[in-house]
């Protein structure tokens, strides 16, 4: 009975050999294309997100941002992902309305949740950094200082992300952090970025570069120093970034950003000839501006040598004299003495500048303004030219010229250029030949330059890695799959070949 089952089964497989076959080759071909598809099918993407406001001291600007959750070397590659101007001032002018914090955050922070994905909402850090303006007024009041950051805290918590705190920087870290994003932007800690971006005609890609920041109530001063020793340790930072270390030298001069050295130069201007009336040889020649005198006196800039003048209210007229202009400013730095080997001004230690360094914030919106950002060979010649031009234009001309331009920040450009200027040649001695080095940023690859991104950066080292997503087949298991299955379907295809041309292979000779 067995025997003529076989022999069925003989001759059915002798008559249909061909179909099945082919039977084969299509069970071979769906299983090479189902493995391949299952194991390169496009995996879900693994990112984090955080937001970082930068509470500056006219102004607050809140930046999201994004990364991998798998790192390299321990520190998260970061992208900005969008950026949202408050609209209004510091959060050190809320001291006495805390109230109006929640109405003032609001709109940019709906703006990161339309940004962000919902189910990333828990896990997206939030992070207030205040830099100098609230500086100043935890010098001025602290307990007023606290009430903000209380409130803020409060009011971050409200949203659904997860908030992880509100606080005052120091100078330091936002000298130090600025740095960290100039050179991350650079490509100059990674071979990812470095390779996807290269530097052009740059010969040393390992070589930093020194971060120059200018805000409204403090400027920074970062950078590397190449065989020099760093003689103050308060001026010293160290960091290890995608698995190098670093020792970086930094400092912050509270009270010489733009904003506040101009209120420092007025008083000791008003104090000088003691008269409510002034002539400003750093405003433009025709303008005039009425101030109260208690603006100046109880700035926490002056607080520690409060004057006493006769008159509550001050009028300024404005000369447009460069020359005079940098005289008086020459005032506000105390390089009479130095207890290092060198030092910038007021008895701070300052290694010799050298590499090349950005000049971010005001120093780029100020430079912008006057046509000096795009000249890659910038001299101090140039530079000199351009304000003597600009500080002698009467102010009605150049109201003309400029008539789009806010009034305060258009009377205040002759002055902002020459302190630029003076405080980078007088401030930190930086030679007539060294301009070529310094190079003014608004944006790297399309980020933002500033402290927030290098904040972030940081913070991402104290964030736990995640395991990279993997497939759904180990590798060994996916090539001996795929080789097992095109084995089958080479030998079925090559059977078929013969089939068809020598059928008499697969038949047996008949007596």
């Amino acid at each position: 009975m067995e025997d003529v089952k076989d022999s069925r089964l003989k001759k059915f497989c002798a008559k249909n050999k061909v179909v099945i076959l082919g039977f084969v080759c299509v069970i071979a071909v769906i299983a090479l294309i189902a493995v391949g598809l299952t194991q390169n099918q496009s995996l879900p993407q693994n990112v984090k997100y955080g937001i970082v406001l930068d509470g500056g001291s006219s102004h607050t600007t809140l930046y999201i941002y994004m990364w991998p959750a798998e790192k390299e070397n321990d520190t998260g590659v970061v992208t900005q992902l969008g950026e949202c101007l408050v609209q209004g001032p510091g959060i050190s002018k809320f001291a006495h309305k805390t109230h109006e914090l929640k109405t003032y955050l609001n709109a940019c922070m709906q703006k990161a949740k339309e940004i962000i994905p919902v189910v990333q909402y828990t896990q997206t850090p939030v992070y207030l950094g205040a830099t100098a303006g609230m500086r100043l007024l935890r010098l001025e009041n602290e307990n007023l200082a606290d009430e903000v950051l209380e409130k803020l805290t409060e009011v971050l918590r409200s949203f659904p992300f997860d908030f992880q705190g509100a606080r005052i920087i120091s100078g330091k870290e936002e000298g130090a952090y600025g740095w960290i994003t100039i050179n991350y932007l650079l490509g100059k800690f990674t071979k990812k970025l470095r390779w996807l971006y290269p530097l052009g005609n740059e010969t040393n890609n390992e070589e930093t570069y020194g971060a120059l920041d200018l805000g409204g109530a403090s400027t920074q001063i970062t950078f590397v120093p190449q065989n020099q020793t760093i003689e103050s340790p308060n001026n010293a930072l160290y960091f290890r970034l995608y698995g190098k270390d670093y020792n970086v030298y930094t400092h912050s001069f509270l009270c010489y950003g733009k904003d506040q050295a101009l209120l420092k130069k007025l008083i000791k201007d008003t104090i000088q000839v003691s008269k409510e009336n002034i002539n400003d040889p750093c405003f433009n020649l025709g303008y005039s501006r009425k101030m109260n005198t208690s603006d100046l006196i109880n700035n926490p800039c002056n607080k520690e040598n409060k004057p006493t003048l006769p008159f509550t209210q001050l009028q300024i007229h404005g000369t447009g004299n460069y020359q005079e202009c940098q005289k008086s400013i020459l005032r506000l730095f105390d390089t009479s003495d130095c207890p290092y080997s060198h030092c910038a001004f007021d008895k701070v230690f300052l290694p010799q500048p050298e590499g090349h360094f950005g000049a971010f914030s005001a120093y780029y919106y100020v430079m912008n303004f006057l046509n000096l950002t795009s000249d890659a060979s910038l001299t101090q010649k140039k530079i000199t030219d351009t304000m003597e031009k600009f500080c002698s234009e009467p102010w009605k001309d150049l109201k003309e010229r400029f008539h789009n331009v806010k009034e305060k920040y258009l009377s205040e450009y002759c002055f902002s250029g020459t302190y630029i200027i003076t405080l980078l040649q007088e401030g930190y001695h930086f030679t007539p030949d060294y301009w070529k080095n310094v190079h003014f940023m608004e944006k790297i690859r399309h980020t933002d330059v500033g402290w927030t991104l290098g904040y972030m950066l940081n913070l991402t080292n104290m964030i736990p890695a995640e395991q990279p997503m993997s497939t759904p087949l180990p590798h060994s298991t996916y090539v001996s799959l795929m080789v097992l299955f095109s084995i089958i379907l080479v030998a079925a295809i090559f059977i078929g070949l013969i089939v068809f041309h020598r059928p008499s292979c697969f038949q047996k000779d008949r007596v």
